[in-house]
């Protein structure tokens, strides 16, 4: 099952064509619920603390039909978090999590290492705001699509990470080694209809994006 979690931060709609259908699940952590407004997607469950929404009371203004959990605003998950997991309990196997990228770095930053830590539990996971789209992919070859998103790079999670390799680029790699202390492998682009990305040990980021 597919789900889409909407979280906050900054999005560009405009860019985001992914909307959910058929039996796709739809969950909005807090004030990502408004930025499932912007797109016109409606939501099976809502969850958070509300401290974004007036009053901290989204009853004013959620449908009926969207189920709302409240939890408390003390607690050791982000609201993000807390989303995926429902949407993990709900038997997802592949998220595409909407927002998370713009805005407060520390936001960023966790929802970033969500990609990793479902990667760990082999589910599928992308995260996009429109500007930039993340995935996050360890020791194995992962083939990306020309889009309209114009640039390629690859991020080093682990301390080092071997044999990387890129074809299909502008800048190819061949079976180097990318530092996290040292991070090359930026702006990177598509010189033909796909670019296969192959990693034989660590972790790294693929991240799109448009400018």
């Amino acid at each position: 099952m597919r789900a889409f979690i909407f979280t906050g931060g900054r999005i560009c709609p405009e860019f985001i064509h992914e909307r959910p259908s058929g039996d796709d699940l739809s969950v909005a952590a807090d004030g990502g619920y408004k930025n499932a407004e912007q797109l016109g997607v409606s939501i099976s469950y809502l969850i958070g603390d509300f401290d974004s929404f007036e009053g901290g009371e989204p009853e004013a203004t959620v449908p009926r039909s969207t189920e709302i959990i409240r939890v408390p605003a003390e607690k050791d998950a982000t609201d993000t978090q807390l989303a995926v997991t429902l949407a993990l309990e709900k038997g997802a196997d592949e998220i595409l999590l909407i927002g998370g990228l713009g805005g407060r770095l520390d936001h960023t930053l966790s929802n970033l290492s969500i990609l990793e830590s479902l990667d760990k539990n082999h589910v599928h996971a992308v995260m996009t705001d429109g500007q930039n789209r993340v995935r996050f992919i360890r020791s194995t070859s992962y083939l990306i699509a020309r889009s309209e998103y114009r640039y390629l790079s690859l991020i080093a999670v682990d301390e080092t990470v071997k044999g990387v390799s890129i074809e299909g680029c502008k800048y190819p790699l061949k079976n180097a080694r990318l530092d996290r202390g040292f991070q090359y492998a930026v702006s990177n682009e598509l010189t033909g209809n796909c670019a296969l990305v192959s990693v034989k040990k660590g972790g790294i980021y693929i991240i799109e994006s448009r400018d």
